[in-house]
């Protein structure tokens, strides 16, 4: 840990049952029309057209962009920043996924900021004047999106995704109604949340971590295992969604405060490169990646290890430290979580890509994090690890 650690977070998080409904009274705090950014899926469950009434109600107009297909490119972002120019209008709001989130995220700091989007990777360019208002509302518990200043965003010209953080990216508003979660279907809600456990987890083991982050990282681990299963089996339990919101916001706020690590570092590539949502991408690497770290994170993962189960109080470090990483294998193997060939990448492909991927993976910046910082090789050879990994070797689990 640094000598000295910041924190930031929305300036105003509502969340909830119904939290919704407070959308037109928080746009109405900060503009007259809004751009909402969002995809077919959530305007044909009713969610944009929802969101327009509550908009309407406190007289604030809107205009719908919803270009979003799959993982936030570039080209979403032009086309969403053109939308929001031509249409004058004056606040960004997301309603989706983290792929509509982080494209809000970028229309919000170019609308008053020049540039390209990849300029501002690495801090090369600095968005210097304030950003537009974004009222992010998350669909899935999951990314965490709504309450980081971090956006993910795919350069279509190389294949690469751009992880961009920087303050001004961060929301200024979050809602996080569990209710909206409700449509997810099983496979999204086990990715997702394995996603929100994976922030959680990396917040927790950073080598940026600190005492804030510490605290919300571990709540966040807690209510994740707690309630993941019942969420994915039973998805009408609306007790288990509602936890799953709130372990997913507040996986968010810790890994923004803190930092992810080797997980997303080998993720963005694979998502830019195979098209694989970043929640399943995770949670495909995030046991193998556990066990690669393990012996450098020992006293961690032990923490890490009592929190999924009580009994562990009485176990050993290294037999605590065991229990997290089994349980992590046992949780996927539970979610039906595929491996990277089951998903149906083509082997010989992906073993052409590794080399640009565990490069990809360096520059961003996020395995430097890790407990146990790998070197390009050890990258390369969890790749091939984790093409054919094998979620059911998990017979020391308690």
């Amino acid at each position: 840990m640094e000598n000295y650690a910041g924190f930031q977070m929305p300036q105003t998080i509502n969340y909830g049952r119904g939290a919704f409904e407070k959308l037109g009274k928080e746009a109405a705090r900060s503009g007259t029309k809004a751009l909402i950014i969002s995809d077919k899926v959530m305007d044909g469950l009713g969610y944009v057209r929802e969101g327009q009434e509550n908009l309407s109600i406190e007289h604030v107009e809107s205009v719908v962009y919803l270009g979003v297909e799959s993982e936030p490119t570039d080209s979403y972002v032009e086309e969403a920043l053109t939308l929001f120019k031509a249409e004058y209008c004056d606040i960004v709001i997301s309603i989706g996924g983290g792929s509509c989130i982080d494209t809000a995220k970028a229309v919000a700091v170019l609308a008053t900021n020049e540039g390209y989007i990849g300029e501002y990777m690495g801090n090369r360019k600095v968005a210097d004047c304030a950003p537009i208002a974004h009222i992010a509302v998350p669909t899935t518990a999951g990314t965490g999106s709504e309450a980081t200043d971090v956006t993910v965003i795919t350069n279509t010209s190389n294949d690469v995704k751009m992880m961009i953080k920087q303050p001004a990216f961060m929301p200024a508003a979050a809602i996080v109604d569990p209710l909206l979660t409700l449509s997810s279907p099983a496979h999204v809600t086990a990715a997702t949340g394995v996603d929100a456990l994976s922030h959680a987890i990396e917040a927790f083991l950073s080598k940026r971590s600190h005492p804030m982050t510490d605290m919300i990282a571990k709540n966040a681990m807690k209510l994740i295992m707690e309630n993941i299963r019942t969420a994915y089996s039973h998805p009408d339990n609306l007790d288990a969604r509602e936890a799953m919101s709130i372990g997913a916001l507040q996986g968010g706020i810790a890994f923004t405060n803190s930092s992810v690590c080797l997980v997303h570092g080998m993720s963005r590539p694979i998502g830019a490169l195979f098209h694989v949502p970043h929640g399943y991408s995770n949670a495909m690497l995030l046991p193998a990646v556990l066990e690669f770290s393990q012996k450098y994170a020992l006293k961690r993962l032990a923490v890490v290890g009592r929190i999924f189960s009580p009994e562990a109080a009485k176990l050993s470090d290294n037999e605590a430290a065991e229990l997290a990483v089994l349980s992590v294998k046992k949780l996927c193997g539970d979610l039906s979580i595929p491996n990277l060939k089951d998903w149906g990448l083509n082997e010989q492909e992906f073993e052409t890509a590794i080399s640009k991927m565990a490069d990809d993976a360096l520059a961003s910046g996020s395995p430097a994090n890790n407990p146990r910082v790998p070197t390009k090789q050890e990258i390369e050879a969890l790749y091939h690890v984790c093409f054919d990994y094998d979620f059911s070797s998990v017979s020391k689990v308690r």
